[in-house]
């Protein structure tokens, strides 16, 4: 099958898995449609190699579970001994917006270093303030604020649980790369147009973020701090350093602003990678919410499989024409949310991020 339009076309390779299969099966399953895309061979001994992943929530059962990466892990051990599983902290103060929790919860999940053979590292250090900023003109944005240890790294594998998203529709690779590997700070200047602001019964006056304001955009009031926002610069410095979570965003960005800043932070991430990047989608126990969600969410599509590909575009768009197909023509992504998900494709097509036409080959 090939959808799409004037761009040469990416190979998508596709695998028919549900979560009933046993996990040993899952993990043969998505090894094999790894190596379909003779992505391995470009991993050389001694690379860095980064295994974007989300641990899931407290409560949440829809992420990826370490067992069904059991050989594909063993086949990127076999290049290099350099090989990880990161994610980056939450922009919501929760269990995963410092390094310490969110590594007992990946643990919690059964991604220890016994179990997966793989250390696990918090991408932008311990509360989200490492990272890097990788500049280049874009529409909605001229720099990225990315999680240092990503671009670190000489190998990027995003593996990615596919589900709906409150604010941009669908949660798939580009999501992965774009969002899940900004910084802290990286994450504010997506979901935001405007500066962050005090909730002034939470703040305790400890002056910490007066001290970390790069531009002492943060000034004293009356028994709690206020942020001028003739000065606010929105680096989100504040909020990552604010202990009692008194600091808060303004969720008031458009969705398609989102969808276009997170494929240009998305684009930004490849270009470091260059042909060392590939993506998995699983279209497993696909739900309404992204694991963010510390719930057990119901399914809102019956399981597909397990997609791969060196282009995230193209993976995404396949994703989504999958899930559209087997629905018989209805979009599951929005009966739960109606928003219009195809910015992110749209956009990162426009910029180079990858091409909307593809052709799936359907791997034994």
């Amino acid at each position: 099958m090939t959808m799409g339009h004037s761009r040469p076309t990416s190979q998508v390779y596709f695998i028919s898995a549900a979560g009933s299969d046993p996990a040993d099966e899952l993990a043969a399953k998505a090894k094999k449609v790894y190596l379909a895309t003779g992505f391995n061979e470009r991993i050389a001994e001694g690379d860095f190699a980064a295994l974007k992943i989300h641990f899931g929530e407290a409560g949440n059962a829809g992420y990826i579970k370490p067992a069904w990466l059991a050989r594909l892990i063993w086949e990127v051990r076999t290049r290099t001994k350099h090989a990880f599983l990161t994610d980056s902290n939450t922009l919501y103060v929760g269990n995963r917006s410092n390094s310490i929790d969110h590594l007992r919860l990946a643990w919690s999940h059964g991604f220890t270093p016994e179990a997966t053979g793989l250390p696990v590292i918090i991408a932008d250090g311990l509360i989200g303030r490492d990272k890097q900023e990788p500049r280049s003109a874009q529409a909605r944005t001229a720099s990225s604020k990315i999680a240092s240890a990503i671009l670190d790294s000489d190998a990027f594998i995003g593996l990615t649980h596919v589900t709906g998203h409150v604010q941009t529709g669908l949660g798939a690779a580009i999501k992965n790369m774009g969002m899940g590997c900004a910084s802290r700070a990286g994450k504010l200047d997506q979901h935001s147009v405007t500066h962050p602001r005090v909730n002034a019964k939470q703040c305790r006056n400890c002056s910490v973020c007066m001290t970390f304001c790069p531009e002492a955009a943060i000034i004293q009031a009356e028994g709690h701090v206020v942020i001028d926002s003739a000065r606010c610069i929105g680096c989100g410095e504040c909020l990552v350093v604010c202990k009692q979570g008194a600091i808060k965003m303004k969720w008031d960005e458009d969705s398609l602003r989102l969808q276009e800043k997170m494929a240009e932070y998305a684009f930004r991430v490849l270009s470091h990678f260059k042909d060392k990047a590939v993506f998995l989608n699983f279209l497993i126990h696909v739900t309404k919410d992204c694991d963010c969600m510390a719930k057990n969410q119901k399914p809102i599509a019956a399981d597909i499989g397990i997609l791969a590909s060196v282009d995230p575009v193209a993976i995404d768009q396949a994703t989504a024409d999958l899930l559209i197909a087997r629905a018989g023509g209805k979009d599951p992504l929005r009966a739960g949310y109606d928003i219009d998900w195809a910015g992110q494709l749209a956009h990162g097509e426009k910029i180079g991020l990858g091409t909307r036409k593809y052709a799936l080959v359907e791997v034994a």
